[in-house]
């Protein structure tokens, strides 16, 4: 697996990724990362260590990321004011 950096960390920043305080500042950006499929050896790029291959399926668990995935409420594109979505009626 091969980590490009982001230029996001600073070298005077002592702080993993994964130690970002509870607030509602917003995550840094997802990091590109490249490994092998484990079942069919094609080459794949993810996010974060997150990865899905296009040729056989094969999805890695999400734990083995490496940084948290981020909270409800910190998704940008969740429904203002914790409103659930509209069920739609059956059609006619």
């Amino acid at each position: 697996m091969t980590r490009r950096p982001t230029g996001a960390h600073r070298p005077d920043d002592h702080r993993r990724p994964d130690d970002q305080p509870d607030s509602t500042a917003p995550l840094p950006a997802p990091e590109l990362t490249e490994a092998e499929c484990r079942r069919c050896g094609t080459h794949i790029a993810g996010l974060d260590g997150r990865y899905a291959c296009g040729v056989c399926g094969w999805v890695n668990d999400h734990s083995e990321g490496h940084r948290r995935l981020p909270r409800a409420d910190e998704d940008p594109d969740r429904p203002a004011g914790n409103r659930r979505r509209r069920k739609r009626r059956p059609g006619p």
